[in-house]
């Protein structure tokens, strides 16, 4: 049956009354509903296993199985289907527990028409309204989700870019630096050795792996003020000169110079390290004059690295030391010209930074 052309859906009576049944088929017909009868819990199993319902009432005590359990099961492998219970018994209890279980109402017999199709109005009302909220929420769920898988590659996208902008950065440092160190007698091989222990001494002290690979890459450029030092001081085999002296002094102050007023981080650490590695923890460096905790770490970890690295290459002056030599002199040094604690440090990962620096030399 259809009211203005419209059929309402399909409704199961389940009742072991068959008057009971039939009265609420005619109520139910009357409103445009289609009704299909079972007079047990087997045959509404069966029924809802073969066809789609929008609405199930169910009597509370039938044959066969209990009113309640079809409820229940109804819900949990049906749950688009809307349960109205009818009962003989008005008890609280029973009512209550068919709520708990999933019921959208509670009919007592004998009920009026109006009441019975007002409850089951009210059942479908509920359920349209609880489908749309399901709908509504998986709609969300699945924007979210988009939304995430969009974030998710926008920031990978961004972070490949960042890692190729990086690695860009690193390799313009690193030939920017070489192109000092052709002028020096040292080698590319040095600036390997010196920003991989920087980064060792970086990471074991605690400032974090990403601040130590920032130290690593802005290390090289720590004597990038001697472009402006004259060849035959930076080749010169022998002891240098009072005045040659002072020249060689400049160049950790041209360094920062040249690096200053960028707003690269890499730019500003590399005229942080420039300007401060040689400092003295005791105060006797330069340019500065620094003491103690007044140089910036970076100054202190970059010192200790150099110096290690220089004591144990090959220079026109001077022959390689052997390591244990190096550390001994290093050793001699600490709290004058070495921060006591990050030469403490370096002097228990020294193992450690022979083996990484091989591999990076």
């Amino acid at each position: 049956m259809t009211v203005g052309g419209q059929r309402r859906g399909d409704v199961l009576i389940v009742d072991d009354d068959r008057a009971v049944r039939r009265m609420i088929v005619r109520i139910l017909e009357r409103a445009g509903y289609t009704c299909n009868e079972a007079a047990d819990a087997s045959e509404a199993r069966a029924s809802v296993q073969q066809q789609e319902f929008v609405l199930v009432t169910c009597d509370v005590n039938m044959p066969g199985g209990s009113g309640l359990a079809v409820v229940s099961e109804l819900r949990e492998r049906h749950p688009d289907v809307a349960v109205l219970m009818v009962s003989g018994m008005d008890d609280p209890q029973t009512a209550s527990e068919a709520t708990a279980l999933g019921a959208y109402g509670y009919v007592i017999k004998p009920f009026e028409a109006n009441e019975m199709l007002i409850a089951a109005e009210n059942a479908l009302r509920r359920r349209e309204l609880e489908l749309e909220n399901r709908a509504h929420r998986e709609h969300l769920e699945l924007l979210v989700a988009e939304r995430t898988a969009d974030l998710r590659e926008t920031f990978e996208r961004l972070s490949r870019a960042e890692e190729a902008l990086r690695a860009s950065q690193e390799e313009a440092i690193h030939r920017l630096a070489q192109a000092v160190e052709y002028r020096d007698p040292a080698t590319g091989a040095h600036l390997n050795r010196m920003s991989r222990t920087c980064e060792l001494l970086a990471e074991r002290s605690g400032l974090g792996t990403e601040r130590a690979q920032l130290i690593r890459i802005a290390s090289p450029m720590h004597d990038i003020g001697k472009i402006a030092v004259s060849d035959g001081i930076l080749r010169k085999p022998g002891t240098l000169s009072p005045e040659e002296w002072e020249e060689m002094r400049t160049h950790p102050l041209i360094g920062a110079q040249l690096l200053a007023g960028s707003d690269s981080e890499l730019l500003q650490l590399g005229a942080v390290i420039a300007l401060t590695h040689h400092e003295r923890w005791n105060g006797s460096g330069y340019p500065g004059g620094l003491v103690g905790t007044a140089i910036p770490v970076e100054g202190r970890i970059v010192a200790i690295a150099d110096v290690f690295d220089a004591l144990t290459s090959e220079r026109p002056y001077k022959v390689a030391f052997e390591i244990d030599h190096a550390v001994s002199i290093m050793r001699d040094e600490r709290g004058n010209h070495f921060d006591p604690d990050y030469l403490d440090l370096f002097l228990s990962i020294v193992g450690d930074v022979v083996r990484e620096t091989v591999a990076a030399g």
